[in-house]
């Protein structure tokens, strides 16, 4: 058997296949093992070669994230980045930018320092909630690109829903998860829902929505566009009208401090929740269980969504020409009191039928006059 030496060429597939007596493809999935494994290198028209053992550099990733500290689920995705495994070094870098700066300018400042710094990689999360968000997401996504820095997108994507821009991104199944807790809602007995979420969301929340819609068909409950709002939870004059106008049973929240913020609202004006309307929301961020009335919603897996950031990160690095990907971690539905079922505190899987945990009959629960 011949010994090759680092950056030798190997023998082609078919004299590989020759010599050992198995298939041609037996040989390129053999190659493409050793090829993952790091020990050979393919190159386009030349061939299959030993790799060149090089020193580990330390990796060096850049934090762009303008909502860290506004948005809980941030902090534990990049603690799950932080305490990854991985075989190469790495280090993150969380950038500085002045308090004062809108969540524009502290984006371009951070994407500035990142690519003046050489940045092996960035970790996005697209800014939301702001006009004009999409034009400056596509500028710092092209900064990077241009200066050949790979980029993960964290969470969310840059365009809206349902377009893809080409890079990577980890998160859950914004479309399902919409739909899931509208199922949960349904099952309740829960008919007239409002979708609810505040203008110039993330386009996540326009995957929730659609989710919204596809589960009520499914049901064989009439969608109507005017039951999707897009507003200010915490204008009561607003609310006030949806209730007096719609009559509602349950608020379906793009997210958790929407809900959150709804439901003081509801209360200020008297509202009882759940008796008169229910209330669920997504993300299940650490103060969702300890609100006045605990609040169901969809566990998003956000530290292992930092893990597997970090090794959609080293493997973009190693292929980068590879597809992107988007990459879907599997979230739970967290039953408490808001939704009007008894079980509180109970997890459930997505992926089960949810039965057998005490629902509330089929009734209408629709706000009435104090």
């Amino acid at each position: 058997m011949q010994c090759l030496l680092k950056g030798h060429r190997l023998p082609s597939e078919v004299q590989l296949a020759g010599q050992f007596l198995v298939s041609r493809p037996t040989v390129g999935r053999a190659l493409l093992e050793l090829e993952q494994k790091g020990l050979v290198e393919r190159r386009a028209g030349s061939g299959t070669y030993v790799r060149q053992s090089k020193p580990d550099r330390k990796l060096v990733f850049g934090l762009l994230i303008p909502e860290l500290g506004q948005t809980e689920i941030f902090e534990p995705i990049c603690k799950g980045i932080a305490q990854a495994r991985t075989s190469q070094p790495f280090e993150l870098l969380w950038g500085q930018t002045q308090r004062l700066h809108s969540k524009e300018a502290q984006a371009r400042e951070l994407c500035d320092q990142f690519v003046a710094r050489g940045a092996s990689g960035v970790f996005l999360a697209p800014i939301e909630l702001m006009q004009g968000m999409e034009r400056v997401n596509v500028f710092i996504a092209e900064a990077l690109n241009k200066a050949g820095i790979p980029l993960i997108l964290l969470d969310r994507d840059i365009c809206a829903y349902p377009q893809r821009r080409g890079d990577d991104l980890v998160g859950i199944d914004n479309h399902r998860a919409g739909y899931l807790i509208i199922e949960h809602l349904l099952t309740l007995g829960c008919r007239r829902i409002i979708f609810f979420a505040h203008p110039n969301s993330a386009p996540t929340v326009s995957a929730r929505a659609e989710g919204y819609r596809e589960a009520l068909l499914a049901r064989g409950v009439a969608y109507d566009p005017a039951w999707v709002k897009w507003g200010d939870c915490n204008d009561a004059n607003f609310i006030r009208q949806i209730l007096d106008d719609l009559r509602p049973e349950a608020f379906a929240c793009g997210n958790d401090i929407t809900a959150a913020q709804l439901m003081q609202t509801l209360t200020a004006l008297g509202v009882r929740i759940p008796h008169e309307i229910r209330i669920i929301g997504i993300d299940d961020v650490k103060y969702s269980g300890i609100l006045q009335v605990p609040l169901t919603t969809l566990h998003q897996p956000c530290q292992e969504l930092g893990a597997e950031a970090l090794l959609a990160m080293i493997a973009r690095i190693a292929y980068p020409n590879m597809p992107a990907r988007h990459i879907i971690l599997e979230c739970k539905l967290v039953v408490r009191e808001s939704c009007g079922a008894r079980a509180a505190n109970t997890r459930l899987s997505c992926d089960i039928t949810k039965t057998g945990f005490g629902t509330v009959p089929a009734q209408s629960h629709g706000f009435r006059n104090p």
